[in-house]
């Protein structure tokens, strides 16, 4: 009885730790994507949408040589789903919380990961419910990796800054007021001091190691890391993405020629 207890248990773990797989059938191809359980907010909106049949018919609307290559948006199917859009007729972004797990998933080559709108509009980094993309991206230099460390540093100490000045405002602006230039040059310089070495101790990014081998040997898009859910990765097809990613594209990043999820379907 214990030995037939323990055998339920292992095919019951083996069953839970499974990972999900989902093909994307596309006009050039097949496209076979597995996706990780430690963003399951991420994976579980992706099978759902698959299961709706919301990808069937979307286009690769946006392609990137030696970056990546983006689908999912529900306004370029051709029928058969509803975009919410606002009163200029503008499509609505829905969106979902972000997971992003640093450093064990970054934008290496190969990765699936959501898009989302940017920082001034989305500070919170959230995902977009639909819209997800594939890096191809491009091999990268340990000089690189150092350039995006030190321009992420730079960006968010100039971020770090303006909020600083925000909550010095009264202050700032009674200098302002008596024309106390100097004091109000020393404070600015206070402020900028504080915000470098405030980042400077804890950096936004740091790339170890295996990341920096990984982005040497293979490739990928580490400008991105740190601020985009990486949640899945293909594990047949790469050929099929190179593919499109070679397709022609107008100055708005759009393939002259339609490339298409014709289905989508879970792995059972």
């Amino acid at each position: 009885m214990l030995w037939a207890c323990c055998l339920v248990c292992v095919g019951c773990t083996s069953q839970r730790e499974k990972e999900t797989e989902v093909v994307l059938e596309t006009s050039v191809g097949e496209i076979r994507v597995k996706l990780y359980d430690d963003t399951p907010g991420h994976r579980d909106n992706f099978v759902q949408n698959v299961r709706s049949g919301m990808y069937d018919g979307v286009l690769f609307h946006r392609v990137i040589r030696n970056f990546m290559v983006q689908t999912g948006d529900p306004a370029t199917r051709p029928v058969g789903y509803e975009v919410k859009r606002d009163e200029k007729g503008d499509t609505l972004a829905e969106r979902i919380p972000a997971e992003v797990v640093w450093p064990k998933h970054f934008n290496r080559r190969g990765v699936l990961a959501a898009a989302r709108d940017g920082d001034d509009e989305n500070p919170e980094r959230m995902s977009d419910k639909f819209q997800f993309y594939i890096v191809t991206g491009r091999v990268c230099s340990d000089d690189d990796l150092d350039s995006f460390e030190k321009a992420r540093e730079q960006r968010d100490a100039e971020i770090l800054y303006g909020k600083k000045q925000m909550e010095q405002k009264e202050r700032l602006d009674a200098l302002r007021a008596d024309r106390d230039r100097d004091g109000l040059s020393n404070l600015l310089e206070k402020l900028q001091d504080e915000a470098k070495w405030e980042v400077s101790e804890n950096p936004p990014i740091t790339y170890p190691q295996e990341v920096r081998k990984a982005y040497k040997v293979h490739g990928g898009a580490p400008w991105l890391d740190g601020e985009y859910t990486v949640f899945g990765e293909v594990v047949e097809g790469m050929k099929v993405v190179e593919t499109i990613q070679r397709v022609k594209t107008n100055g708005q990043d759009v393939p002259l020629k339609e490339i298409r999820v014709t289905r989508a379907y879970v792995v059972e």
